[in-house]
């Protein structure tokens, strides 16, 4: 279990807008990752050390951003003036966790431009709508070669996260036993609202960055 990616939907300006002005605070390149046509969305992807990405993310104008639950979330956060959306966390087997939640993973796929299609499974989306504070999981289904992380240079890397909520929550909802609940990369805050991810903070060689 890692955290793979964390997720910030497009605000007003747009995607390309967006993941542009992230992009020049960490000093990475975007890339254009291409449409997941089963959720009605599409997103740029900011490549990060350790096999890990920051995913720019915003919804179509499709059927499917109404019907799909990961569709619902980003349309929601988007009109809400974008921001980030969550957090999540790649696993080798998911099993373990669709026996728990009471429910199967669902296959995600998209198509970069040059045509490769990537795959995937994922579980907890629901959770992360009702429960903004908790991951949701992810299987790869490629080559570590595909891994969005690798899709350009990056220099950047992600440090920390800051999440208003309860940790001993988020540590049941992954399942950890307590000899694992240390994790250093967290910093848990309680403020009045809505529990959520509330910031990233990037090591760059220019010092660290917080967004």
């Amino acid at each position: 279990m890692r955290i793979d990616h964390v997720s910030y939907a497009a605000e007003i300006g747009g995607l390309r807008d967006t993941a542009e002005r992230l992009a020049e605070q960490l000093g990475v390149t975007p890339v254009l990752g291409g449409v997941h046509p089963r959720f009605g969305t599409r997103n740029v992807v900011l490549p990060l050390l350790d096999r890990r990405y920051l995913e720019v993310v915003e919804c179509l104008d499709h059927p499917a951003s109404d019907k799909a639950p990961f569709g619902q979330a980003v349309k929601q956060r988007s009109a809400d003036g974008g921001g980030w959306l969550g957090w999540v966390v790649a696993v080798d087997d998911l099993a373990p966790y669709e026996q728990r939640l009471g429910r199967e993973a669902a296959p995600g796929n998209r198509h970069r431009p040059d045509g490769t299609e990537l795959r995937w499974r994922q579980l907890g989306i629901r959770g992360l709508i009702s429960d903004p504070q908790l991951p949701y999981f992810t299987r790869w289904e490629v080559d570590d070669a595909l891994h969005p992380s690798q899709d350009g240079p990056t220099e950047a890397g992600l440090k920390g996260l800051t999440i208003a909520g309860d940790p001993q929550r988020v540590w049941d909802w992954l399942g950890l036993p307590e000899d694992e609940q240390h994790e250093t990369m967290f910093s848990f805050v309680s403020p009045k609202g809505t529990p959520g991810l509330m910031s990233c903070t990037f090591s760059t060689p220019k010092g660290d960055v917080t967004i």
